[in-house]
């Protein structure tokens, strides 16, 4: 009878399997189906920089009103129309000798020096046309005029004087030049309002094809999940399962995660198809559309969601785990998708306002402190609440709940880890070998976020841009490139189907070295064990995504504030023995110590009592 009443759940999940992967196949295709189409209006739309549009329109002049039909041909003709520009500034504001050569070929034809040659030798398309044709006239205009001067000392005099205007080219072509922040700005802006295909004719309909029904299989998948069998976790062959042991399957949504990561930071052009669909959303929420990080805030969210759903399913029989899976969907729902975006629309500095510094490691930037003080009331309450976070949110939440609060709660790395990241960790490396590294590394970046915002703030304050020979602004944007794009996004995310889910979290968030520090040496929150029942089965080790050995302290009956544990709960959930329970306490850290061989460190809390008798 009961397999007739669950004959239902296979063909579910059977059909929710292909809507996704129908839904994933046309979200990456949609990316290769569009043409492109460059007018005056997109020129307009993607440059608000009136002198760099006037600037640059002139050299983009063949592949304007043309459609391309390749993605790839088009950005990169603009692309190296951009890099042209500016490899060429200087050569293209000086006047060369073959120039001259024309002049002077002008004059021997009328028998004396006229300044209406000029625009006949320069042209008078180009800015730099018109600059020369000025700097020349300007300096020879004395000259001009049939005054009997021999052709010999004309050309003697225009060859002088060319040559001291091209001594200070300089002078016009840095305030002429598009930088490279600008031009991968400008390069994004020109491919999405070029965008005239039929995804950019259609995206409402990509959007359900796509998105929505992808989402839709996706919970179609998930939800049968309740009535396979009883509430717990079970391994359901992950060990042998090509998606959850790093096998081949596993393989290929690293290579996919890890490319989507890079264009998101490096080349949003390429995946200008996926803004459009988002684009109406954000219209509604901020008032002005999506811009190139829109998408990756939405599927990040909607993966939180989604997979969230799943962890209700998975760990139903923990009301810990219900409660701070809500929290994480809460958080990511509210603080860090709509609310920066209703800030927009407000006209109001926009910002994550869960997120702290070291983590929000470009807080103290002059950028953004001038943007927060120059804001009125809104901004300067963002510059209070981030500081008072980091400062006194930390210590004290810390003290009586542990890296959990923050961690396992609220945080959104941490989020899309424990949610969209579960099945993945069983993956973290729990050898002495990684621990030593993880150690290293991840105080590592909290050390160099200190000393290059130490920098950032030596400079806003003082003007000065290099700190002890070095330029404080390299130091940020080498932290941004290799911690913040890198390691955090590319490695910290790409990477869990190799990893485990937690591998920002656990070598590189400056954020979880801070509060890992208060933890381990100042926090109420343990993890006790009772070593009497355990049988080592080592589920606790298994799933613990921060690579601790649990399963040794529970033998030997310590209590586990490591400071990398972020106190999921999870390794307490898996035991068959209630071995392990989250709790809190008023207790102190003591470090045992005696141990000195390389199989585990232990740091056990006890209470006063306990410690006498430890130490007796």
């Amino acid at each position: 009878m009961q397999n007739n009443q669950m004959a239902w759940i296979s063909p579910v999940r059977k059909s929710g399997l292909s809507m996704f992967f129908i839904g994933f196949l046309v979200f990456v295709g949609m990316l290769f189906v569009n043409n492109f189409t460059l007018t005056d209006n997109a020129l307009k739309n993607a440059i608000g920089n009136d002198t760099h549009r006037q600037l640059i329109q002139p050299h983009l002049s063949e592949l304007m009103d043309k459609t391309v039909s390749n993605k790839v041909t088009f950005i990169e003709s603009v692309r190296s129309t951009f890099s042209e520009y500016d490899e060429t500034l200087n050569d293209r504001y000086t006047i060369s000798s073959t120039e001259i050569d024309a002049i002077m070929a002008e004059v021997k034809g009328i028998g004396h020096y006229n300044l209406e040659i000029l625009p006949t030798v320069f042209g008078s398309v180009y800015d730099e046309s018109a600059y020369k044709t000025k700097k020349l006239s300007d300096y020879t205009g004395w000259l001009a005029g049939p005054q009997g001067k021999p052709l010999s000392e004309i050309e003697q005099v225009l060859r002088e004087k060319s040559a001291e205007i091209n001594a200070n080219v300089t002078d016009v072509t840095n305030g002429k030049r598009i930088y490279a922040y600008e031009t991968g700005q400008y390069i994004y802006g020109l491919t999405k309002n070029a965008s005239s295909g039929v995804v950019a004719q259609h995206t409402g309909m990509f959007f359900v094809l796509s998105v929505l029904l992808g989402t839709l299989g996706a919970l179609m998948y998930i939800i049968p999940d309740k009535y396979t069998g009883p509430a717990g976790i079970k391994n359901n062959n992950v060990f042998t399962n090509s998606a959850t042991n790093g096998g081949l399957v596993g393989i290929l949504v690293t290579v996919f995660l890890v490319a989507v990561y890079i264009a998101l930071y490096f080349f949003p052009e390429y995946i200008i198809e996926w803004v459009s669909l988002v684009d109406p959303m954000f219209k509604a929420l901020n008032g002005s559309g999506a811009g190139s990080w829109s998408i990756y805030g939405f599927i990040y969210t909607l993966a939180i969601v989604v997979m969230g759903v799943r962890m209700f399913i998975k760990y139903r029989h923990s009301k810990y785990h219900i409660a701070r899976t809500s929290s994480i969907i809460f958080f990511q729902s509210c603080f860090a998708f709509l609310i920066p975006e209703i800030l927009i629309k407000l006209n109001q500095p926009s910002t994550d306002l869960k997120n702290m510094w070291p983590l929000d490691y470009d807080f103290f930037d002059a950028w953004n402190l001038d943007s927060l003080t120059s804001s009125g009331g809104v901004g300067m309450f963002i510059l209070v609440w981030g500081i008072t976070l980091f400062v006194v949110a930390v210590p004290l939440f810390t003290y009586f709940f542990g890296k959990r609060w923050y961690c396992s709660w609220v945080c959104g790395c941490g989020g899309l880890a424990e949610t969209a990241g579960d099945p993945y960790r069983q993956l973290s490396d729990k050898s002495m070998k990684a621990w030593r590294i993880e150690r290293v590394v991840i105080h590592g970046v909290l050390v160099f976020a200190v000393i290059m915002t130490g920098a950032a703030l030596y400079t806003y304050f003082t003007g000065v841009k290099t700190l002890a020979g070095i330029d404080t602004y390299t130091l940020r944007s080498a932290y941004g490139f290799y911690i913040g794009a890198l390691f955090s996004g590319v490695v910290g995310t790409g990477f869990y189907p190799k990893m485990g889910n937690r591998v920002w979290c656990r070598f590189g968030c400056p954020l979880a070295a801070y509060i890992g520090f208060i933890q381990r040496f100042k926090s109420r929150f343990r993890i006790t064990t009772n070593g009497a029942q355990c049988i080592s089965c080592g589920n606790c080790s298994t799933y613990c995504e921060m690579g601790i050995d649990v399963r040794s302290y529970a033998q030997r009956g310590a209590d586990i504030v490591r400071s990398s544990c972020v106190g999921c709960g999870v390794c307490s959930s898996v035991c068959p023995r209630g071995v392990l329970k989250l709790e809190n306490g008023a207790v102190e850290a003591v470090v045992d110590q005696s141990k000195k061989d390389d199989t585990v460190q232990i740091v056990q809390v006890m209470t006063p009592e306990e410690q006498k008798a430890w130490v007796n």
